[in-house]
This record gives structure tokens, sequence and C-alpha cells, in this order.
């Protein structure tokens, strides 16, 4: 068993930055992908960022290409997610996920384990 727990989520205005955490905990060995998903009210979760924990490549959503950052601690138990020149439709509850392999990339069906979320509200 993963066990993930989010932080740093909250309320900013449109423009500024927020930065994410995840810490994870457990059988950590297993796992080689972590990503960052969100859901919007109303709306599917999605996929935003996710980072291959052993060698570091990433890949995001074309939504937040070039204002996100997804990066993982030195230790690699920990991952965060920069988030910069946030809109107001980025407002979601922010969830971190982890998984061994995945099927489809950024796609919240391939991963196994899952935070409870973190809410990001932007307003304009």
């Amino acid at each position: 068993q993963v066990q993930l727990v989010e932080s740093g989520g909250g309320s900013v205005q449109a423009g500024g930055s927020l930065r994410l955490s995840c810490a994870a905990s457990g059988y950590y060995s297993s796992i080689n992908f972590m990503g960052w998903f969100r859901q919007a009210p109303g709306k599917e979760r999605e996929g935003v960022a996710q980072i291959y924990t052993r060698g570091g490549s990433t890949l995001y959503a074309d939504s937040v290409k070039g204002r996100f950052t997804i990066s993982q601690d030195n230790d690699k138990n920990t991952v965060h997610l920069q988030m910069n020149s946030l809109k107001p439709e980025d407002t979601a509850l922010y969830y971190c996920a982890a998984t061994s392999t995945y099927l489809y990339p950024l796609s919240p069906g391939s991963y196994k384990y899952w935070g409870q979320g973190t809410q990001v509200t932007v307003s304009s």
C-alpha cells in the first residue's frame, strides 16, 4: 500500500502562483509514476502532469504547458506541482496519484493510489 498526502492548496487571484506538494509513504519502491489530477465541479477528473520517478521525464496536459511544473525531491518520496500564471479555469480539487505502470498517460483510470485532494481556487 502507498499513502499520499497533498498540501499547499489555497486561494489566489488570477495570474498568481501556488505550489502543491505530495508526500508518499508506505511501499513506495513499487511506484514508477506520480501524477497530479484535478476535478472541477460538474466535470470529470483530468490529468494535469505526471513524472517518471526513476528517470524524471515529465508529461503535461496542453492546458497547463508552460505554466505548471512537476518535480520531485531527491529522496523521490515527495512530488511538487508549481503552478504559475493561474487562471480561473484552473479552479478545482487537485489530487496526487501514484502507480507502478499505466496504459494511457495522464489517465485517471491508470493510477492506483490517490490522495484526498487539496482545493485550488483562482479568482478573476
